[in-house]
């Protein structure tokens, strides 16, 4: 079944609602990283911005992350955003059923984003569709030194601004840029836009 997740970027610490479907188990999954790269609460917060107290209620599974936390964490982790959402040991050949798709949406819902690959690997590529709805704008953080993003897009106009450029992108026009830097995608046409991403990093992380 499709796996929703809210998120939000008003608070950064606030924690979103899970869907009844469920959610992948980001608590556990922090905790094997934390742990298995000698790190305490106290010394992930100090390398994420991330409070202890915040980061233990994700580790116990009493808070979710937003979507900016997780990044956060997973740059001070140095690892894979996938990796957090990992779930269980894949095959060699994987069916992503569009009805098991993982989904990260806002609570207004006008921004998504779907996994278009199995996260449960560690993985140098990662394939989305994101949606953005019209007026809208999105802004990521800053990915791992090193991350590169190809993206198409499908449906409507989207304005990629990074820091010291601005492109503009109509149906089928794409983009490959340096994604180790804040980033915003920016609906800037008249309708709805739809467009697919690859991200790929600089070297593939072990769990």
């Amino acid at each position: 079944m499709v796996q929703r997740i809210a998120l939000t970027k008003e608070d950064p610490d606030s924690s979103f609602v899970e869907d009844a479907d469920g959610a992948p188990p980001v608590g556990q999954n922090l905790r094997r990283l934390r742990v298995r790269r000698g790190l305490s609460l106290e010394r992930l917060a100090k390398l994420s911005g991330v409070s202890r107290a915040m980061l233990g209620q994700v580790e116990l599974g009493q808070s979710a992350p937003t979507i900016n936390l997780l990044w956060r964490i997973t740059r001070a982790l140095d690892v894979p955003f996938s990796l957090l959402l990992d779930q269980e040991p894949s095959s060699t050949t994987e069916l992503v059923r569009v009805g098991d798709s993982k989904i990260l949406e806002s609570r207004t819902r006008t921004f998504s984003s779907r996994a278009l690959f199995p996260f449960h690997r560690p993985k140098r590529a990662e394939f989305y569709e994101l949606q953005l709805r019209k007026g809208v704008a999105e802004t990521a953080e800053a990915h791992l030194p090193g991350t590169v993003e190809n993206l198409v897009v499908t449906q409507g106009t989207i304005a990629i601004e990074l820091p010291k450029e601005r492109h503009v992108l109509e149906r089928l026009d794409a983009i490959v840029f340096q994604a180790d830097v804040v980033h915003t995608y920016r609906n800037v046409g008249d309708e709805d836009a739809t467009f697919y991403l690859v991200m790929t990093y600089a070297d593939p992380r072990p769990d």
